[in-house]
């Protein structure tokens, strides 16, 4: 019971902001709290450790649910956003929505992957989202994708920029541009069309709303996966996404 006392007037003093502290106790009472956790401390250090852990744990959660909402709150734009470069099967039961970077190197590094499930999984729909924020660079490839969507060539432009080892520059973007059968003149022409910029402008918009802090970032069912994760973990994240309908 001391210990539960003990713990229990840790977390009230981590919890509270310390106007609150103040306000609420007179000053021999503040002193007695004081005195409990040092007390406590000498004693068992770990407590301190355990009502870190179990504020940190709240937050997660909160943050969790705080991100659960948002997605169900941004579903059109997220999922049904005609505009979007679609890969995998475009009936798919289930949508996964990929925020990526073309300079990003996990995102390189998630591309076999995301192919692989693609393969896999023949009722997944992918929804690509470009998010430049690594740099001019990263701007002037998302616009080079957007302008190749509109030759219908979104899928081999992205490829081959996965595959590239050396900064997307203009030299370069036209380069796989040409190589992978593109209008280089129209679509250098279109990466500074209104609706390329209007598209991307509207990508980093919706990653802010959800708390998207890097790339890559996936969005399955009401789940947000920062980062590059494996085949199986992504396999389970859509059966769940599939399960959950």
């Amino acid at each position: 019971m001391r210990r539960l006392i003990r713990a229990a007037a840790l977390l009230l003093v981590l919890a509270l902001p310390l106007a609150a502290v103040a306000q609420g106790f007179t000053p021999a009472q503040r002193a007695e709290i004081v005195e409990i956790l040092r007390q406590a401390l000498r004693e068992d250090p770990n407590i301190l450790r355990e009502a870190l852990g179990g504020l940190e744990a709240a937050e997660q959660a909160a943050r969790a649910t705080a991100r659960r909402e948002a997605i169900q709150a941004q579903e059109a734009a997220l999922f049904r956003n005609a505009a979007d470069p679609v890969k995998g099967n475009p009936q798919g039961d289930v949508t996964l929505v990929e925020f990526f970077d073309a300079r990003c190197g996990y995102c390189k590094q998630l591309h076999p992957t995301m192919e692989a499930l693609i393969r896999r999984d023949p009722n997944l729909r992918v929804v690509m989202k470009d998010l430049p924020i690594l740099g001019p660079n990263s701007v002037l490839a998302s616009r080079a994708l957007l302008a190749a969507q509109r030759q219908g060539g979104y899928g081999r432009l992205y490829d081959a920029l996965m595959g590239l080892r050396t900064e997307p520059t203009e030299p370069v973007l036209r380069q796989q541009a040409e190589r992978a059968g593109l209008d280089w003149a129209r679509l250098r022409r279109e990466m500074d069309h209104p609706e390329v910029t209007a598209r991307i402008e509207a990508n980093l918009g919706l990653a802010q709303t959800l708390g998207i802090e890097g790339t890559p970032a996936l969005v399955i069912g009401r789940t947000l996966v920062p980062g590059a994760v494996d085949l199986p973990t992504l396999e389970r994240l859509v059966a769940e996404a599939r399960a959950a309908r």
